[in-house]
């Protein structure tokens, strides 16, 4: 096989799956392989993080979430644990996943407190949960669905019910109770919407802290992150999470938003939504995602194949076990190019996927396949290739990506604005290529130009040094890398 000249030569080391189906020759049946056979997985930094995440990470959906009733569940997260895969993915709104966390989690000797607990294998992952909670204290209405705790557990009203509720079935009794020593290494706010509900989640940090009032979640994630009791939600001052971020499908200027209004530090993490269809859509990957990268944020893609959008399902969301797909791609749209797309997209550092089933057959095995697409260097797929997925994926399930918003196209620079000496604005939002830069324009003459960078803070702007008079008339013009135009004037 010909490997173009911008794939890394360490690729070659790794077998390729989805190449071997197409040849006709089961490579991996041939060589009998197994998980003791498998090599090392590929590791990223991830984020400003002092850890090294691996490149494929195990999702908490699929048959965790919604299992088939030939499928157990347990074994997809130790076969996950046995190749070496050291990110974990589950939620509070995903049905039974934490349960089975808790029967998988048994068997490792991940339960703090146990006689044969594995302290060293427990840090040398990462498990993430989520809330959709974005008040921190009980009492406020939530969004619907959320509310009630499973299984007979007290109702959850706000993020700091839904961090124990996870660690009480990830860990605990799933009764309330969990064991000293547990912790959730991080925990995202989920599936962020929009500018309402960033104003809740601020609650208490842009405004004063008023313990006897209510507040957003992030300044209660930060007391059980920092052992803090400044809210009165943690009054044993708990240490529960070591990080929080948060997760967006759908608007990446609300994301934007989210990342730029935090002068707290308070975000570390983002999970994305990053496929081959993104710019069918108002798309992440000029958008938000070089905007966490620029802060240092760790970043997971999620939503490779559009939730199985791309292959068997309608554009939904899933709701049942017939939802799952338990298939390895298919010969039209093969499930190799698709992770490597989401992972040489610039700023990820890992992916989840949801496994719908493993196989004795390797060739058969979502979670051997995908290991062994995962198994990319950042820069690993040239832009020419990265363009025909592109083209691939649109012909085929042009509709996939239903859950993000409308596409608009490159926009002007925002909130255009002057000072006595200065000029200044706020990010523009691209559309099929990245910004490039900002041409000013006074009177119709070029009188400068500023190459765009990730904004990462709203009280950080673009700033363009200047004298103006009363009458002139200016224009700051978004270039991107195509071309492309898109004018402010000043009013």
């Amino acid at each position: 096989m010909n490997t173009p000249k911008n794939y890394p030569l360490s690729r070659r080391s790794f077998i390729k799956v989805s190449a071997a189906t197409t040849a006709g020759v089961s490579m991996l049946s041939m060589a009998g392989c197994t998980t003791e056979k498998m090599p090392s997985p590929m590791k990223r930094k991830f984020g400003n993080f002092d850890f090294e995440v691996t490149t494929l990470a195990l999702g908490g959906q699929a048959s965790l979430q919604w299992t088939p009733a030939d499928v157990d569940p347990v074994p997809i997260i130790l076969k996950a644990f046995k190749m070496g895969i050291n990110y974990f993915d589950t939620s509070n709104l995903y049905a039974d996943s934490q349960l089975n966390y808790n029967k998988a989690f048994k068997t490792l000797n991940l339960i703090p407190g146990e006689a044969n607990y594995d302290e060293k294998l427990r840090k040398s992952i990462w498990l993430t949960s989520k809330t959709c909670m974005r008040w921190g204290k009980p009492g406020w209405t939530e969004r619907e669905n959320v509310n009630n705790w499973s299984n007979g557990m007290p109702e959850v009203q706000c993020a700091v019910d839904d961090v124990k509720r996870s660690l009480t079935q990830i860990f605990g009794d799933n009764n309330g109770a969990y064991p000293e020593g547990a912790y959730l290494d991080m925990v995202l706010i989920h599936t962020l919407h929009n500018t309402a509900e960033i104003d809740v989640l601020y609650e208490g940090l842009e405004t004063p802290l008023d313990p006897a009032g209510n507040f957003g979640a992030l300044v209660a994630l930060r007391d059980l992150r920092d052992g803090t009791n400044l809210t009165g939600m943690n009054p044993k001052n708990e240490k529960l999470i070591r990080h929080i971020g948060f997760s967006g499908h759908a608007n990446p200027p609300a994301m934007i938003e989210m990342i730029q209004r935090d002068e707290y530090g308070i975000l570390e993490g983002m999970l994305v939504a990053i496929n081959a269809n993104d710019k069918t859509k108002y798309n992440m990957q000029h958008n938000v995602i070089p905007v966490a990268a620029a802060k240092g944020m760790g970043i997971i893609a999620m939503k490779v194949f559009a939730d199985a959008a791309l292959y068997h399902k309608e554009p939904r969301w899933s709701q049942k076990p017939e939802d799952v797909f338990r298939k390895v791609g298919t010969s039209e749209l093969p499930s190799r190019p698709l992770v490597e797309y989401s992972l040489t997209t610039p700023g990820i550092h890992t992916l989840i996927i949801g496994i719908g089933q493993i196989d004795e057959d390797p060739m058969k095995c979502q979670l051997t396949q995908n290991f062994y697409a995962a198994q990319i260097e950042p820069n690993g797929m040239p832009e020419n290739e990265r363009a025909r997925i592109e083209e691939q994926a649109m012909l085929i399930k042009a509709n996939s990506n239903y859950f993000q918003i409308d596409k608009v196209g490159l926009t002007a620079p925002g909130n255009l604005r002057k000072t006595e000496t200065q000029l200044l604005w706020d990010t523009a939002f691209a559309g099929d290529a990245a910004v490039k830069s900002y041409e000013v324009l006074v009177n119709g003459v070029k009188a400068g130009e500023i190459e765009h960078q990730p904004q990462t803070l709203r009280s950080k702007p673009f700033i363009f040094e200047t004298s103006l008079k009363a009458d002139d008339k200016v224009v700051v013009v978004t270039v991107d890398k195509n071309g492309e135009r898109a004018e402010a004037m000043l009013a």
